[in-house]
């Protein structure tokens, strides 16, 4: 790597050391070594806003809007009552609840730190009553909530798809069986751990209960059905589907289950729109740090000395695996989205490896980094609700960090289990 390039890359994790916010440390750095080198400053202003002027995403506006809506109007209680109802006396049935419930929860707000803080309010304190104990009970939920970036509809694919020119429909298709993979695999240490601790189930419900339950979240079980399969039948776009999950949330939320009033809906807007506000100025910026990568040079070179390391491309996907997960421990997934795709880009092509394929290996990997320290969104958000401390928090996410991993393992080295579902649907022609 040459001068500019380790100027570039230097003084952003420079900054990111010193604590600078992602957004600003990308842009910063861009904006200076694009003026210390003269690589065209002028070009600053069409790149912003060119990053974020693309249809496709406008879709994650209108998906985090549509999750906060739905969660205001109570669906995650309601869901956690049904799914307890059902779970039983298994040992750590309340665990498995939370697993189930996030997985679900994922298909409706398609962000993990969202999924996390939604069912976490509900479901933390309601661990700790039945005696879990707070770290378990943080952790499980920070990474049953990262599930949500890769079951539909994953805002974090919406993303990759703008940048891959991969068909979102398709990448939200190759999500299904990953995602379902990935709570499976938080099962499993879920039910050993609580069964060793002695934290048991909740009762069977009855018939009745069941009945009940089920009657008061039939809304928000059937919103990713209404999200998804009109998306599936060709019937709209992510982004059309985005704003008919806007409109399903507020006829849920203000006519069916009257949970969410006029002053509830101006509070929800105005979260909304920071929430988005962030995500786009880290697209924007990433974007321009992306760009001003390429344009020194450094993309293609960082690309070629890959290259060059071995010809072998299960040794190349590994490998590009442990750059994935190293980055996730300290960046967000949009983040890592511009930084490493131009990159991985060219190893794509050079190996062969299928784009929808590589979009889930990659999203599943970095839905790893958001409940794996130090920088573990998720798991900030779930300790402060827990009341407890983050080295304890990251000590008992261990087995949940090892689960996903043999997730990944598994999506890795069976490719159709990520792309069967977008042939089926006719969504995708390799």
């Amino acid at each position: 790597m040459e001068a500019p390039g380790l100027i570039l890359f230097g003084l952003f994790l420079l900054l990111l050391l010193l604590g600078v916010r992602i957004a600003v440390a990308l842009g910063s750095v861009a904006c200076l070594v694009l003026w210390l080198f003269d690589q065209g400053v002028l070009g600053i202003s069409p790149v912003f806003y060119s990053n974020i002027a693309k249809f496709p995403l406008l879709a994650i506006p209108f998906f985090i809007l549509a999750g906060m809506i739905l969660e205001r109007c109570g669906i995650s209680r309601r869901l956690v009552h049904l799914a307890s109802l059902l779970v039983g006396p298994i040992p750590g049935g309340l665990a498995i609840v939370a697993v189930l419930v996030c997985v679900f929860f994922g298909g409706i707000s398609g962000s993990g730190p969202a999924d996390a803080a939604a069912m976490g309010a509900v479901l933390i304190p309601a661990m700790l009553a039945k005696g879990y104990d707070r770290p378990f009970s943080a952790g499980l939920v920070a990474a049953a909530g990262s599930t949500a970036i890769i079951i539909p509809p994953s805002l974090a694919l919406v993303v990759y798809g703008v940048i891959t020119e991969c068909s979102v429909p398709a990448l939200f298709a190759g999500g299904i069986f990953p995602g379902l993979i990935a709570g499976l695999s938080l099962i499993a240490p879920a039910y050993l751990i609580s069964r060793r601790k002695g934290w048991g189930g909740e009762r069977w419900g009855t018939p009745r209960e069941i009945w009940v339950a089920f009657r008061e979240a039939f809304w928000g079980l059937l919103a990713p059905a209404v999200i998804l399969g009109g998306l599936y039948g060709g019937l709209f776009t992510p982004t059309e589907a985005a704003i008919i999950a806007v409109v399903y949330g507020l006829v849920v939320g203000m006519v069916i289950y009257r949970s969410v009033s006029w002053a509830d809906l101006y509070r929800i807007m105005l979260d909304s729109a920071v929430a988005s506000a962030v995500v786009m100025f880290i697209v924007a910026f990433a974007g321009l740090f992306a760009w001003t990568a390429d344009r020194l040079g450094t993309v293609d070179r960082l690309a070629r000395t890959l290259l060059a390391l071995t010809d072998n491309g299960l040794l190349m996907i590994l490998l590009v695996n442990l750059l994935l997960f190293i980055a996730g421990m300290l960046l967000d997934a949009i983040s890592i989205y511009y930084l490493f795709l131009p990159i991985f880009m060219p190893l794509m092509r050079a190996y062969g490896w299928d784009p929808l394929w590589f979009g889930i290996v990659m999203t599943f990997n970095l839905a790893i980094g958001q409940f794996t320290p130090p920088v573990a969104v998720n798991l900030y958000v779930t300790t402060w609700l827990a009341d407890t401390k983050l080295d304890h928090v990251a000590v008992a996410v261990l087995p949940f960090v090892l689960a996903m991993l043999l997730g990944l393992a598994v999506i890795i080295f069976w490719p159709s289990l990520s792309i069967a579902p977008a042939l089926w649907f006719g969504l995708y022609q390799p």
